[in-house]
């Protein structure tokens, strides 16, 4: 312990140790923020929100298309979503179902999606399930 009174007992070093304690509370605390989501009293957690109006195009298609019951462009649309990601509120299996959001320029699905709640409730993803956004209608 004497050792490390010592240690401390320079200025340069006293600034570094402050330094260091500032750096690594400052990343605790973010850490901590990204770990806790937002979210009510009762259990809910909130979700950045999307308007109708400032969705691409192409998502108010599929939710057109959702609303029609079909066709949609790819077979997979429709197939349960199993929230992995656990980043929607959880719900028993089967409640959850994607839908493609046709992405100009790749030959592929791309990484937009919308997963519909069994209560009709709307999410957009444009980053392939790393992020949600309730849909507001």
């Amino acid at each position: 312990m004497d050792h490390l009174v010592s240690i401390l007992s320079t200025p340069r070093t006293r600034i570094i140790s402050i330094t260091l304690i500032v750096l690594l509370s400052g990343v605790i605390s973010l850490v901590g923020c990204a770990l806790v989501p937002s979210g009510s009293t009762n259990g809910e957690t909130s979700y950045r929100t999307i308007r109708y109006s400032d969705l691409p195009t192409e998502a108010k298609t599929t939710l057109h298309l959702i609303d029609i019951r079909g066709p949609f462009p790819f077979p997979q649309d429709g197939s349960v979503f199993n929230n992995f990601e656990m980043l929607l509120p959880k719900k028993g299996s089967g409640y959850y179902h994607e839908y493609t959001v046709i992405t100009p320029g790749s030959s592929d699905r791309g990484p937009r999606r919308i997963v519909i709640g069994a209560n009709g409730e709307s999410y957009y993803t444009d980053d392939h399930y790393a992020s949600f956004r309730l849909i507001v209608r």
